[in-house]
């Protein structure tokens, strides 16, 4: 791929690493791509080398590119990818055409991750956190049969699935939380523009926030399953 469809870059090195890593994170190139030079890049955007160097030292230190002395600069394979890293969330967030093959791995963690979120939560969750449940739902009620209201449908669903991560008051699965949050906003967009309705997925999240009000730990986990089935489903994923 080239610069060409890149949008303008305005700002310093830590702006052109974010557009650059959005890029990448878009699947503009894929892994084992060889990714412009330096040379290239500044004169595409019109920035000094210094500028490049240390946007694409950025890059390179999330585990994006591969720089090698001879050899040029290559994009990674996803799996050397720092996924968790805060920075990576920044870029990643407001992002909502990830590569595919991306879509996959963050789907698949969450698949195995989240059932047991939401056990925790059933276990754990306090007044203050049925409270958060019952307010995202709720405004996610509000704005399901709306098109115009679409983006804060997708704002509240990604507030339900933060708040079930607080509710498990598990210092590491909070912290997990906060990082996940722009990967799963990018999910809930891209499973929202291939469903016309919200009625299945709103059953879904409603049995979910049941469970976790009746401390029913195992009914939680599988409800939180069943709300990832149906974003497979929504994502094509799966048919």
């Amino acid at each position: 791929m080239t610069l060409e469809t890149l949008p303008r870059h305005k700002g310093g090195a830590d702006e052109l690493a974010r557009l650059l890593a959005r890029a990448l994170l878009a699947g503009h190139w894929q892994p084992g791509d060889a990714f412009p030079k330096e040379m290239d890049i500044g004169t595409h955007f019109d920035v000094s080398r210094n500028q490049v160097r240390n946007a694409l030292t950025r890059l390179t230190a999330a585990g994006l590119l591969d720089r090698t002395a001879g050899r040029g600069t290559h994009v990674r394979e996803m799996s050397d990818w720092h996924l968790l890293d805060p920075l990576m969330s920044e870029w990643m967030t407001g992002l909502t055409d990830l590569d595919p093959q991306l879509t996959s791995a963050i789907y698949a963690f969450r698949f195995s991750a989240e059932p047991v979120v939401a056990g925790l939560a059933a276990d754990a969750a306090d007044a203050n956190d049925i409270a958060r449940l019952e307010a995202a739902f709720e405004g996610m009620q509000k704005t399901a049969r709306s098109p115009a209201a679409r983006a804060q449908h997708a704002e509240y669903d990604v507030m339900f699935h933060d708040a079930t991560y607080q509710a498990s008051h598990n210092l590491v699965w909070r912290q997990m939380g906060h990082l996940l949050r722009p990967s799963i906003m990018a999910l809930v967009h891209g499973s929202q523009h291939r469903t016309d309705t919200f009625d299945d997925s709103l059953s879904r999240h409603r049995r979910v926030l049941e469970a976790i009000m009746r401390r029913d730990a195992e009914a939680a986990s599988r409800a939180a399953r069943e709300v990832l089935r149906r974003t497979a489903i929504d994502l094509g994923i799966v048919n």
